[in-house]
């Protein structure tokens, strides 16, 4: 275990890098923070986090920089969350509240998100498998088509078209319409197909194929495996960035194109807590320059996605953390409401 006053020093070499952009030396240190301790001592306790693998010191400077091990102490025992001004609050939730639907939220939060923490943004949408039905619509488009719409808690909006095995009357696509809507409305994905099992049988033979197929499409749609949506803005935040990665940032931009990675880093998304995965934690080798901070978010307290941000290890944690989490709140609400 480090002594208080060791941490104390480590938490003003992060926050010294991370502002300077300069490897820390032990006089800048003691001019800069009322560490209440000697040059001399301050050099040993360097001495000592650089032998426990806190901090390093880079080949061509005399000062100081930390290493991931460093930043992840910083983070687990330093680094409270810095809360959001009223100011910010304000501009968050009028930017949000301008959104007209899901999708416009989701664009919208990542625009926010990577001008807030000038790192780059990624927005996962909404599962499926964690959604509720609001509304399923069915619209007769011709005497044998049907055009299906599945509205969900979160605001998201699926439509299928539905080629009917015969045509299809009026009234009983209000009958299916409404009796469809009394079994699953507000009911959870996963308990749907239970609730619809047995509904053909309560409609005219003539029409019981048309109602199995419209059934069909709707549990296909609940099901699909491609469902899994994010969105990705501010890469060009990595350009300000070039000296805190090894060699290029090449290997960063070409994670960033690969949805599966980008997924996992995220994490699961029923997890609705924060994470910060700092460095080489992250188990993709080319965002091991990088950290990843994410949260879940969602209405009524259970996250159905999450969000986060992209940046170099050295990134302003307490800050970062708090526009995450600031954002991810009020898309929750966003979404509650909605």
């Amino acid at each position: 275990m480090l002594s208080e006053r060791r941490l104390k020093v480590l938490r003003a070499i992060v926050q010294d890098y991370v502002g300077t952009e300069e490897p820390v030396g032990s006089k800048a240190l003691t001019e800069r923070h009322s560490l209440g301790v000697s040059p001399a001592t301050v050099r040993n306790d360097m001495a000592a986090l650089e032998d426990e693998g806190y901090i390093a010191q880079p080949h061509t400077s005399a000062g100081r920089i930390p290493t991931d091990k460093g930043y992840r102490l910083f983070v687990d025992k330093l680094a409270g969350v810095k809360p959001m001004t009223a100011p910010e609050r304000r501009a968050i939730q009028n930017f949000l509240d301008g959104a007209v639907d899901l999708d416009d939220v989701v664009a919208r939060t990542v625009r926010l998100l990577a001008q807030l923490t000038r790192q780059v943004a990624v927005v996962q949408y909404p599962s499926l498998t964690r959604s509720t039905v609001r509304h399923v619509e069915l619209l007769a488009l011709a005497p044998a088509r049907l055009m299906l719409v599945l509205i969900t808690d979160t605001g998201r909006v699926e439509q299928r078209m539905v080629d009917a095995p015969a045509p299809f009357g009026e009234a009983s696509l209000a009958d299916l319409r409404a009796r469809l809507n009394s079994r699953v409305a507000g009911r959870r994905f996963s308990d749907v197909p239970q609730l619809v099992e047995d509904l053909p049988e309560g409609f005219d033979a003539e029409d019981r194929g048309t109602v199995t197929t419209v059934l069909s499409t709707l549990l296909e749609t609940l099901v699909e495996e491609n469902e899994e949506r994010l969105i990705i803005g501010g890469t060009a935040n990595l350009t300000r960035f070039g000296h805190d990665f090894p060699l290029t940032i090449r290997p960063v931009l070409e994670a960033l194109e690969e949805q599966v990675v980008l997924l996992k880093l995220l994490g699961e998304a029923g997890d609705s807590g924060m994470t910060v995965r700092i460095g080489h934690e992250n188990a993709y080798e080319g965002l091991n320059s990088t950290s990843v901070v994410s949260v879940g978010y969602g209405s009524g307290g259970e996250a159905v996605a999450k969000l986060g941000v992209v940046g170099p290890t050295r990134m302003d944690y307490p800050g970062t953390m708090g526009a995450v989490r600031a954002v991810a709140r009020y898309v929750g609400q966003i979404l509650a409401e909605s």
